[in-house]
């Protein structure tokens, strides 16, 4: 059987005396867990940011030649989206499953796009909410 004072020593920051009674780690013994939890945590950010590299779709990776022009949602998961590819308009239909060419034209003429800064959803929306919390602020102080 194990003894409970044993089995405390698998845990993280947990040393066993010589008498057997669990204390917790000084000195060079701690500092060294300190480092190596350190080191497993940063390699599972570093592995977590390169599988979601490697699995996300989307703007990431793609080619200057080809922007998204506009995308509207027409369903939960499914959308409409024009794609430029080189002087040419790509209407796709995008769901969970397929992309689907819908309809092929020449770039009409006078659509020159400027480049799009494509912008985080989520620092929209805080800005969007710093704004609303100042408003909501100074109507009170009135």
């Amino acid at each position: 059987m194990i003894r409970p004072a044993l089995a405390l020593c698998w845990l993280p920051g947990v040393a066993l005396a010589a008498d057997g009674v669990a204390v917790a780690p000084t000195g060079l013994l701690g500092l060294l867990q300190v480092i190596f939890g350190l080191a497993v945590v940063l390699a599972v950010i570093v592995g977590c940011a390169w599988l979601f590299r490697r699995l996300s779709s989307g703007m990431v990776g793609m080619p200057r030649h080809m922007r998204v022009v506009s995308a509207v949602m027409v369903g939960q998961r499914e959308r409409v989206v024009i794609v430029e590819l080189e002087e040419q308009w790509l209407v796709l239909g995008v769901t969970a499953q397929s992309i689907n060419l819908l309809e092929s034209r020449p770039r009409p003429a006078g659509t020159e796009l400027p480049p799009v800064a494509v912008a985080d959803p989520f620092a929209r929306w805080f800005k969007a909410a710093l704004q609303r919390q100042r408003s909501v602020k100074d109507d009170n102080n009135r």
